[in-house]
């Protein structure tokens, strides 16, 4: 039989309206897991909490709106004990122990007594923080990621931080910045990228890679940024105490940390976002307006960053004053991953005539986009799976059977099954109908070598393995709409009947 640990991936995603009360219907909802074990609990439930949480920080969105240069001197009031249950209950269920040992489930006995305690040591003063847990998981590449695994409280009073600084800069945070922010997701990144390639003048790209931001970002820069909206001292001290936390290694000795913020912890999106805003995203709207020639599309996914352009000379420029803006903030291009190609509707036509080959591909979000052409032989933007990223999941899958080499059929397929679910969810956008099938085919063949491999007397015919393939093997099917269609509908403005004069574009809508 399969253990707990592995059972937890079973768990089923639900979805979660946006946290802006302003924003459209349309707008792209947020996923978020759903409750789980002693979620039926009252400590649990989060709807009144939300509410009040909701209205508590209206005031202060609306503010951020109004006055976009002010200060906020007093925030830390509305982390209260409402704010930090919605933020317990937001936590994943199954998330490894920090340095504590807590889990959420151990941490949820008396809940009401220890959020309280909780809540009054973080006003005090007394509330310390705690030295995150250093995690290392493998890379599709072969190397290993590092991670921070914060402990429970830590990660609590985060989150609630969190959602209070959310309401500040979702205000500030441009149009083309899209990695973990509220409403906005991958697809919706991939979207302004595609309907940016296909509808401006793209004919370059710059493929950006930011070399180990979290590991470089400087703590004192990081604390001006934040000063520049956050006056009140008391929500300083609190980043300042997660930023030197510490790291505990896995041999058990604990290392100061000087800079970086370590990826996993609950509050590093939202700080790796503000230091991106004031290091690159300012630069980079001022650049396209007074210096751009021609048109200029960006889209930034975390330090992702994939840049559009229509002439060469701007491209070359902007790359060259991208690595100084960088360098002043204690940041870097990787040299061998940040690529300069030509991409774009005539990129194919221009470089046969110079008597080039195809124009080269990017990846960006786990596709790799590629200029290819419709039926009627127009350009169209090919995205298709990236090669290593479904190399990389299906080892992970053929390493989990081997693990349960022996539970029963019902259980692998059941299994099987939810992966692939998961699997289609993000990957089944138009144009990648081959590499969804190819995937499915493999995940067959990695079972069927399974289940051989149980018994040297039973061996499984392939009529039994087609019957297995169609009971719990979903087929694959696109489940994405088409870009333009998506992004017409998050960002009305850009159709013809939003009466708007003409405005240079930029992927993600209007500044």
């Amino acid at each position: 039989m399969m253990h707990d640990r592995e059972k937890s991936d079973f768990s089923i995603v639900a979805v979660k309206s946006p946290n802006k009360a302003a924003q459209a219907a349309a707008e792209a909802t947020e996923r978020r897991e759903e409750a789980e074990g002693n979620a039926f609990k009252p400590s649990t439930l989060r709807t009144p909490s939300r509410a009040s949480v909701t209205a508590g920080l209206e005031r202060v969105r609306q503010r951020a709106r109004l006055k976009k240069k002010e200060r906020f001197t007093a925030l830390l009031h509305h982390v209260n004990v409402d704010l930090l249950r919605f933020a317990y209950a937001s936590l994943k269920r199954d998330a490894a122990a920090g340095v504590d040992g807590v889990t959420w489930e151990e941490y949820g006995i008396e809940l009401d007594r220890k959020l309280s305690d909780l809540h009054a040591r973080v006003h005090r003063g007394s509330y310390r923080t705690q030295p995150v847990q250093r995690r290392y998981i493998p890379k599709p590449d072969g190397r290993k990621r590092p991670l921070g695994i914060a402990a429970l409280e830590d990660k609590i009073v985060q989150r609630a931080l969190c959602e209070v600084l959310n309401a500040i800069y979702e205000e500030d945070f441009l149009g083309f910045s899209y990695g973990f922010r509220p409403g906005r997701s991958q697809h919706d990144a991939l979207d302004a990228l595609a309907v940016g390639i296909e509808s401006t003048k793209v004919n370059f790209v710059l493929d950006a890679d930011i070399r180990a931001f979290f590991d470089t970002v400087s703590h004192d820069w990081l604390l001006r940024f934040v000063e520049h909206r956050i006056g009140d001292r008391r929500v300083i001290r609190l980043i300042r105490k997660w930023l030197r936390a510490g790291v505990r290694e896995e041999d058990g000795t604990v290392t100061p940390t000087k800079v970086g913020t370590p990826q996993g912890a609950v509050i590093s999106p939202l700080l790796a976002n503000i230091y991106l805003h004031y290091a690159l995203d300012l630069w980079a709207q001022q650049w396209r307006q007074r210096h751009a020639r021609g048109n200029l599309i960006i889209v930034r996914y975390a330090d992702d960053v994939i840049v559009g352009l229509e002439h060469a000379a701007d491209a070359e420029r902007f790359l060259a004053g991208m690595h100084e803006r960088l360098k002043q903030f204690a940041l870097e291009l990787h040299p061998e991953k940040t690529r300069l190609i030509e991409f774009g509707r005539y990129a194919a036509q221009n470089r046969e005539r110079r008597g080039k080959g195809k124009p080269e591909t990017f990846a960006f979000l786990g596709f790799t986009h590629i200029c290819g052409k419709s039926r009627k032989g127009d350009f169209q933007l090919r995205r298709k799976t990236r090669r290593d990223r479904m190399r990389a999941k299906l080892a992970a899958i053929k390493l989990q059977l081997r693990w349960h080499l022996h539970a029963p059929i019902p259980e692998q397929g059941s299994w099987l099954k939810h992966v692939m679910t998961g699997y289609f969810a993000y990957h089944a956008v138009p144009t990648n109908a081959h590499a969804l099938s190819t995937f499915r085919y493999f995940v067959s063949q990695i079972w069927l070598h399974s289940l051989r491999s149980r018994s040297q007397r039973t061996a499984i015919t392939w009529a039994r393995m087609s019957k297995l393939e169609a009971q719990y093997l979903p087929k694959p099917r696109i489940l994405h709409p088409w870009p333009n269609q998506r992004f017409a509908v998050q960002h009305p403005r850009w159709e013809p009947y939003a009466l708007i004069g003409h405005v240079r574009f930029c992927a993600g809508g209007a500044q």
